[in-house]
């Protein structure tokens, strides 16, 4: 609700308000922004207390966020109502969940991480088809409104009442951690990390984007491109099953750049194919797969190199630049295609981005974790205690 709605949206409230697009899109970019910037404290706050407080609140906060942008009577309105629903998405959306489920599951954190991301993964399936179709009956505002009663009405309760397990000890740190988290990400694994995540949540979604602009560029119909859109999207449920078996195959710093590196071919070859439109497709389902296998990698990549104490931190400082170049790409891919007045090179260029991702993942790996100390294994057992039930190997 606090990110799908909106590009669906988009059309019906420049028509309505007269604003431009670009000032409207500004205030969604602002909202990734505050999103950025807030998950700094959210996730060191999770850390310290659990998800209970924090996921609550933001909740409520999304609710407001919503409100105000039912009601905005002014463009300066609007863009502070979305900059509330950014701080609500820094405290509500992947990231906390993230860290929740990496500290509550511990050893056990890849099927709960998988089966929060396979849910996830429908958000966009279900909120796109259901907000257009409120807006055709109510208009965009009602639309609105409309999103602000069902987070308050189910949101904040699940929160507060689903998230009441005790939040595990603090994990006795690692060697390679003493001294926290600051040292790890001072490092330039954690560095070359951080680069390549950003570089390859760049190019992924300019390329989902620009995906449908792009396959009528090359003259399939509205409703063909709209329809690899779609399954480009349910490639993603595939990415995220496939991630399993990949993981259990390979180390780290290999996985994140053959996972990078097959983003970075999907994309090239989406720009340079000239069909037919059943390739088209094919393509972009791959590309699909692709997004959907980097949100695990993305979620997993801390922990696999550094464990889970101070995932919170880490994973905050990690995701902060990642989100501002998801704000931040679907204007360089538009201002790249204005300039060349080509959709086949800005597709190769968003290719080369992933391309450097992928060789800046190959410096992001560190020495395996040591087996677990007793110490460590009546923690994963005091982890199994705590964790919802219904989420219990």
């Amino acid at each position: 609700m606090l990110y799908y709605t909106f590009p669906v949206a988009l059309p019906a409230i420049t028509a309505d308000t007269g604003w431009t697009q670009a000032s409207t899109m500004a205030a969604f970019s602002a909202a990734l922004v505050a999103a950025a910037a807030f998950g700094l404290v959210v996730g060191r706050r999770i850390d310290r207390v659990g998800p209970r407080a924090v996921m609550t609140a933001g909740s409520v906060l999304g609710t407001l966020a919503m409100l105000g942008v039912a009601l905005a009577p002014t463009l300066a309105w609007f863009v502070a109502a979305w900059v509330l629903a950014g701080v609500a998405q820094s405290m509500v959306l992947y990231a906390p969940a993230f860290t929740a489920i990496t500290h509550w599951y511990g050893a056990g954190r890849a099927r709960a991480l998988l089966v929060l991301t396979l849910v996830g993964g429908l958000a966009s399936t279900i909120f796109a088809p259901v907000t257009t179709a409120l807006i055709e009956h109510v208009g965009w505002r009602q639309t609105y409104l409309v999103m602000a009663a069902a987070l308050a009405i189910v949101t904040v309760p699940a929160h507060a009442i689903g998230l009441r397990a005790p939040w595990p000890p603090r994990e006795p740190a690692e060697p390679r951690s003493l001294g926290g988290w600051r040292p790890i990400a001072r490092s330039r694994a954690f560095v070359c990390l951080t680069v390549a995540t950003s570089l390859g949540a760049f190019a992924m979604y300019a390329a989902t984007i620009h995906l449908v602009p792009m396959l009528t560029w090359r003259g399939m119909s509205a409703a063909a491109a709209a329809w690899a859109l779609g399954l480009s999207g349910a490639g993603q449920l595939l990415g995220r099953l496939a991630y399993g078996p990949i993981a259990t195959r390979t180390t780290p710093a290999p996985r994140a750049s053959i996972i990078l590196a097959a983003v970075g071919l999907a994309i090239a070859a989406v720009g340079l194919l000239g069909g037919p439109p059943v390739a088209l497709i094919a393509v972009a389902v791959v590309l699909g797969l692709g997004r959907g296998a980097y949100t695990l990698l993305q979620s997993t990549a801390i922990s696999d190199r550094w464990g889970t104490a101070g995932f919170g931190a880490l994973f905050g400082i990690l995701n902060a630049p990642t989100t501002l170049a998801m704000a931040l790409a679907p204007w360089a891919a538009a201002a790249l295609e204005e300039a060349t007045a080509s959709y086949p090179v800005t597709f190769v260029f968003l290719a080369a981005v992933a391309g450097l991702a992928a060789l800046a993942a190959l410096a992001t790996g560190v020495r395996p974790l040591a087996r677990p100390s007793a110490d460590g294994a009546r923690l994963s057992e005091a982890r199994r205690s705590v964790a919802p039930a219904g989420w219990r190997e």
